[in-house]
C-alpha cells in the first residue's frame, strides 16, 4: 500500500531533476500525477518514464492561459487535487552590475508570478486537507555571489508559504517549502557554459556541503513525499532543508 494511494497530485516543472524524481516517486506511491513542462517532446518522455499513473500537460507557469488549460485538464478527471508541488522555476548567474531588465523579469515571472498563480488558480480544485509544496532554495539565505535575483525570488517563495499556510488553515490545507541545497540536476549544471566548467561547478558546490557531496534528485523527492503525505499531517508553514547541512552546520 502506497502513501498516496488514490490521491491526485500535480507537479509543475516535472520533466527533469527534482520535479521528475518527485513525480516518479508520487506515482510509485499510488498517486495519479499530472506533470507539466514547456517542451512537448521532453514532457512526453517524462510521462513514458513515469508510466500509466502520469498525465502530461504542456504548460509554462508564467503564462496564465497555459495555467487555465492545465487546470481544465485536471478538472476533467473530476477528483480534485490532493497534492500540489509548485516546483517550476529557474535562474541564471548575474552580478549586480550585470543584471538586466530581461534577466529580472524572466526570473520573477517564472519563480514568483508563476508560483503565485499556480497556487491561486488551483484553489477551486484543491481538496480540503490538501498539501501544497513550494520549492525554495538555500540561495535565499547564503548570499551566493551573482545569484541575487534568483535568491530574491526564492525569498519571496519563503514568504508566500507562511502567508498561505495561515490563509488556508480553515480548509486544513497545509503549505510548506522544500528547500534544496546543491542537487545534481540539469538545472544546476546548465548554469555552466560547458562540460568542463560544469565539473568545476559541481566540485565547488560539493566542497561547501558538510556531507561533502551534492544531493541526488531522489533525496529531494523523498522529502517532498514526506510533505505530501499524512506523515507530515501536523506540519505547515515550515521549511524543510534538503541541503546536506549547508544551512545548518
Amino acid at each position: 500500500m502506497g502513501q498516496l494511494d488514490g490521491k491526485t497530485a500535480l507537479v509543475t516543472g516535472a520533466t527533469t531533476g527534482i520535479g521528475l524524481a518527485t513525480a516518479r516517486r508520487f506515482a510509485a506511491e499510488g498517486a495519479h500525477v499530472f506533470i507539466t513542462g514547456r517542451r512537448q517532446e521532453v514532457l512526453d518522455a517524462a510521462v513514458a518514464e513515469i508510466g500509466a499513473n502520469a498525465t502530461g500537460v504542456r504548460s509554462d507557469v508564467s503564462d496564465l492561459a497555459d495555467l487555465d488549460r492545465l487546470y481544465a485538464a485536471v478538472a476533467a478527471q473530476g477528483r480534485g487535487i490532493d497534492v500540489l508541488f509548485a516546483n517550476a522555476g529557474g535562474g541564471e548567474f548575474a552580478t549586480l552590475e550585470q543584471v538586466t531588465e530581461q534577466h529580472f523579469d524572466s526570473t520573477f515571472d517564472t519563480n514568483v508570478r508563476g508560483t503565485l498563480f499556480t497556487v491561486q488558480k488551483a484553489l477551486p480544485l484543491l481538496n480540503d486537507g490538501a498539501s501544497v509544496i513550494l520549492t525554495g532554495s538555500t540561495a535565499a539565505t547564503t548570499g551566493t555571489e551573482a545569484f541575487g535575483v534568483y535568491a530574491a525570488s526564492k525569498a519571496a517563495i519563503r514568504s508566500f508559504a507562511r502567508t498561505w499556510a495561515n490563509e488556508l488553515k480553515g480548509r486544513a490545507i497545509r503549505v510548506n517549502t522544500l528547500v534544496p541545497g546543491p542537487i545534481d540536476t540539469p538545472g544546476i549544471t546548465g548554469l555552466a557554459p560547458d562540460t568542463e566548467q560544469a565539473g568545476h561547478l559541481r566540485n565547488s558546490l560539493a566542497s561547501q556541503v558538510p556531507l561533502g557531496r551534492m544531493g541526488r534528485p531522489d533525496e529531494a523527492a523523498s522529502a517532498a513525499l514526506f510533505l505530501a503525505s499524512d506523515q507530515s499531517s501536523f506540519v505547515t508553514g515550515a521549511e524543510l532543508f534538503v541541503d546536506g547541512g549547508l544551512n545548518q552546520v
